[in-house]
């Protein structure tokens, strides 16, 4: 099973981060970039959902296709700590996120609008506690726990 979720999360790009503080949530899509279990993503560090790590570092995150039948659908929940990332740490980050997101890797051959953008990011991981696939070709509401 472990294999199989990592092999979805590879092949994926979009999660759906959810934070939140004193009753106060709240989702966003981030592009992420995984290594095993452990997820990379960038963000501005003035962004809602950021700006609720800062306070609390408790999130739940998902990955899924928009599936329009109910009986194909398949995904990973995660719940976890996120963090900010720097030194060494953010330069794998970067290197990783590059490979799969080669304008990212590439700056010089990038739009000048986020060539912009990544001037004004900051890079976090998230170490999950907590994973479920759910595949619901195995039965509808189907869902597996993964043992770290």
């Amino acid at each position: 099973m472990q294999t199989k979720v990592e092999s979805y999360l590879h092949n994926h790009n979009v999660a759906t981060l959810a934070t939140g503080i004193d009753g106060d949530v709240w989702a966003a899509a981030v592009f992420y970039v995984n290594e095993g279990f452990t997820l990379y993503f960038l963000s501005s560090p003035t962004s809602r959902h950021i700006l609720n790590l800062a306070k609390s570092p408790r999130v739940a995150l998902t990955v899924q296709e928009d599936y329009s039948d109910w009986l194909k659908i398949k995904g990973v929940q995660m719940e976890g700590i996120a963090k900010e990332i720097s030194g060494i740490e953010e330069k794998h980050a970067i290197k990783m996120y590059g490979e799969k997101f080669p304008v990212v890797g590439l700056p010089g051959k990038a739009p000048l609008s986020i060539v912009s953008a990544l001037s004004r990011i900051c890079w976090y991981k998230l170490l999950p506690h907590r994973i479920y696939f759910i595949d619901n070709s195995r039965g509808l509401g189907h869902r597996e726990e993964v043992f770290l």
